[in-house]
């Protein structure tokens, strides 16, 4: 059973959400949640880098990124959804290394806005802040590319 999904907190890359759906195909990814600003399929710059892959992966826009955490923390009797543990990819005074980190499933990852990143009222929603170590002189990487890092990392403590 599937069940590791990502939420897309105010993606303003049309590009990046393409690559995030074509990445998340490639995890097995359940759904991704797409959220404020971030846009959504059917879109041509979407299409262009997801190859297609937006076509395979459920999603859901929802216009507030805190109202779907805690929708997703707290589902509702009956519902028939599990409660998922809430992880945001961000740097962040209270995060640990991604490496440290060991996932619960079900799981969802917030990837945030490729300049402001996670705003920290939703940080503050998440269970657990992870980043990703950066060597060089730029402070982080490419939304799309810290997905795929982070998310191979969570998928294979599954297996």
């Amino acid at each position: 059973m599937k069940n590791f999904y990502v939420i897309c907190d105010n993606i303003r890359s049309l590009e990046n959400i393409g690559s995030i759906f074509r990445t998340a195909d490639a995890l097995g990814v359940s759904k991704i949640f797409l959220c404020g600003i971030s846009g959504k399929p059917p879109h041509h710059k979407i299409s262009k880098t997801a190859l297609g892959a937006e076509e395979t992966i459920p999603f859901e826009y929802y216009r507030q990124t805190g109202r779907l955490i805690d929708k997703l923390k707290n589902p509702s009797a009956g519902s028939g959804q599990e409660k998922l543990q809430i992880v945001a990819l961000e740097q962040a005074e209270n995060a640990i290394v991604y490496t440290k980190f060991k996932p619960k499933f079900p799981l969802a990852l917030i990837v945030g806005n490729e300049v402001k990143g996670i705003s920290p009222k939703i940080l503050q929603k998440a269970d657990k802040i992870i980043y990703l170590p950066m060597s060089g002189q730029k402070e982080s990487l490419n939304v799309s590319v810290s997905f795929g890092v982070a998310g191979y990392y969570i998928i294979n403590k599954k297996l």
